[in-house]
């Protein structure tokens, strides 16, 4: 069975007039180049040119090989262009992190200047709990922190982030250099409404040590970091979501124990990762991520 490189290389030897030529323009060395073309002539049978002719000639076999090349080639071309080309109208995107639009919104703006055919969807209705979703096709990427091993999807890391806990400058924790468990007992922790199992404070923070704050529920970042602000509670937030109301004297944030860090990925469905523009916006979302502050590349 005669192979596309081998209609390459028909195409060729008629193009540069010689074996030594053509062995340099396919980027091989002229014994590969003669042992390919010996090995396609034994397998079909008859010779594909006459050896020693100056300029190289063609059998009627190879002539006719070469006609089918001159077909074939451009066809697998244009095939393969239009593979690099996007294979979606639309990118329905899911956030389950509420402070990560802060840093995607620049994000999205980049890839709508370099992909402007392609519309972007948010789905709120899944918000908190988007990647069964994803499996059953319903969106097509979602940010998340948590990654579920038998989903069958795709992670692609992001950037690592520190998770603090917030309080207000006057707050007696703000003099607190590395908080303890024990610390929040008495707190009323602020939350996103999300099961208290998906939260990074909780499960690997609270839980453990068996200690059980209040919770209250706000869905909102800014309000969050306001109530924080005025003494209603303390918040487990992202370092970088909260850097500016830190900056502004608003807020001061404190480690959890030594350190609690999480990796924010973006999942697709398994297959999927390297559809072009799902590529692309996953390239664009990383390249911003790393214009945060209090974050590493992951």
């Amino acid at each position: 069975m005669i192979e596309i490189k081998h209609l390459k290389t028909l195409q060729a030897l008629h193009q540069t007039g010689t074996l030594a030529a053509a062995a340099v323009s396919l980027h091989l060395t002229q014994s590969a180049l003669s042992h390919q073309l010996n090995e396609i002539e034994q397998r079909l049978g008859y010779r594909l040119f006459i050896r020693k002719s100056q300029p190289l000639r063609f059998t009627a076999q190879g002539d006719i090989l070469l006609g089918l090349a001159n077909q074939v080639i451009p066809l697998v071309q244009q095939a393969l262009q239009s593979c690099s080309t996007p294979t979606k109208a639309s990118l329905r995107l899911a956030i389950e992190c509420h402070s990560c639009i802060q840093w995607l919104t620049p994000a999205l703006t980049t890839f709508r200047q370099q992909w402007p055919d392609v519309e972007l969807d948010f789905k709120n209705g899944v918000m908190f709990d988007p990647q069964p979703a994803l499996q059953q096709g319903e969106l097509d990427i979602v940010m998340t922190s948590d990654i579920q091993p038998s989903a069958h999807l795709h992670y692609s890391a992001l950037f690592d982030f520190e998770v603090r806990l917030a309080v207000a400058p006057d707050h007696p924790l703000a003099q607190t250099p590395h908080l303890q468990p024990q610390d929040l007992a008495q707190e009323t922790l602020l939350i996103y409404p999300v099961q208290r199992q998906r939260l990074d404070v909780w499960n690997r923070f609270l839980q453990p040590a068996g200690v059980q704050p209040t919770l209250k529920s706000v869905d909102n970042t800014l309000l969050l970091i306001q109530m924080v602000a005025a003494g209603m509670g303390v918040a487990a937030l992202p370092h970088w979501a909260v850097e500016n109301a830190e900056r502004q004297g608003l807020i001061v944030t404190k480690p959890l124990g030594e350190g609690l860090w999480r990796r924010l990925y973006a999942a697709v469905r398994d297959g999927e990762q390297r559809q072009p523009a799902v590529e692309a916006f996953i390239g664009v979302a990383k390249a911003h991520s790393a214009t945060l502050p209090f974050v590493k590349a992951a």
